[in-house]
């Protein structure tokens, strides 16, 4: 059986990457950001939090679930120690490479920024992401085996329940009482902690029973998206009302699942299709997410001295962040063949990529980190 191209997670990925890019240039300009670990304006934009509140929830924790989907992607002419290598060669290798020779540019960039002294020690910073998900690939992969080759009556059961607008509600249960359980003092703290760890390995999973499940799933996501989307809102609105802004995590587990709801249905219905600019973009989109720090960080460093109004300085920190990024994998990442393995890609001299009626060339493009 020809297997059918799901574009909506090509763009679900892209536009999440995308909206983490502005996520992290939006904490540049809080009071609090030098103590996790950003360069800061003397000017703040508290207001910009108020949005980036209702994003926080749910802008990492819907990468944990495209990371699963494409898990499923990559097991369908793979067996497993063919796996474990494309796993390896796609985010082990990059992760290792990051934590030596990326992460520690933007470390230089802070302590330059602070006229501190410059110091060296590899870390993950933001790629803490990948470890997660090598380390989820790794966990669930005898799992996923089995129900690749003997889920079939779990499958028709799965259907069942995700034939309806319950059905997904019920997965949210799950994050509720990761909530319950690991009672983290900050719900939007990912990185680096077992709350993260346990909501994003329950994200995976659930990214990859999602496809593996089929079209009752997604159907259910299209027919009700508004409906998810509305509870969110309605979550959302409690939440700055009566919780400012941090609410007790079983409801900002049951928000955040909500909104990837309703965003999936979303995209599954408008965003299915195959667009030249989608073929682009879902080949950059790994390595802009690898190197955006260091050049947010270089952004910042120039532009934050400007003497001109900080809702400009962020708007031009934005344009910049997202320039270089690009031509960095336009003129280096992408054309230099050495450093394609590095950054997630393979190897291949270019240009030796062929098009497809205008689906996306590359045998990367589809898979997701």
């Amino acid at each position: 059986m020809k297997a059918v191209r799901r574009y909506d997670i090509d763009w679900l990925r892209v536009i999440a990457i995308a909206l983490l890019l502005i996520y992290h240039i939006a904490i540049v300009f809080q009071p609090w950001a030098m103590f996790v670990g950003f360069v800061r304006s003397e000017n703040a934009l508290e207001g910009l939090w108020v949005p980036m509140t209702m994003l926080n929830v749910w802008r990492i924790p819907i990468l944990f679930f495209v990371s699963g989907m494409g898990l499923f992607f990559a097991m369908r002419k793979r067996n497993w120690k063919q796996l474990i290598g494309e796993r390896t060669q796609r985010i082990l290798i990059p992760f290792l490479f990051g934590i030596v020779a990326i992460s520690p540019l933007h470390m230089y960039l802070f302590q330059a920024f602070y006229k501190q002294p410059l110091s060296y020690y590899p870390h993950t910073g933001h790629l803490w992401f990948l470890g997660n998900i090598f380390a989820y690939a790794l966990l669930f992969l005898p799992v996923f085996l089995l129900l690749k080759h003997r889920g079939g009556r779990l499958k028709k059961l799965l259907e069942k329940i995700m034939g309806n607008a319950v059905g997904p509600l019920i997965v949210s249960l799950f994050f509720v009482l990761e909530a319950i359980l690991v009672k983290p003092q900050i719900y939007s703290l990912y990185a680096e902690t077992w709350h993260g760890f346990f909501l994003g390995a329950l994200a995976f999973f659930f990214g990859y029973l999602f496809v593996y499940i089929g079209s009752a799933f997604w159907n259910t996501l299209r027919k009700w998206k508004w409906a998810y989307l509305a509870l969110a809102v309605g979550l959302y609105t409690l939440r700055l009302i009566s919780y400012h802004m941090e609410a007790p995590g079983y409801l900002m587990a049951m928000e955040s699942t909500c909104w990837i709801f309703g965003i999936f249905g979303l995209v599954f219905h408008y965003l299915n299709r195959p667009s030249r600019l989608l073929e682009y973009l879902s080949k950059a989109a790994y390595p802009v997410y690898i190197i955006h720090m260091f050049v947010l960080y270089l952004g910042a460093w120039l532009i934050l001295p400007l003497q001109i109004h900080p809702v400009l300085q962020f708007i031009v920190i934005t344009v910049f962040t997202f320039t270089i990024c690009f031509i960095l994998y336009e003129s280096l990442i992408r054309r230099i063949e050495v450093l394609r393995p590095l950054f997630g890609l393979r190897m291949e001299k270019w240009p030796k990529e062929k098009s497809l009626e205008g689906n996306p060339t590359s045998k990367e493009a589809g898979t997701y980190p």
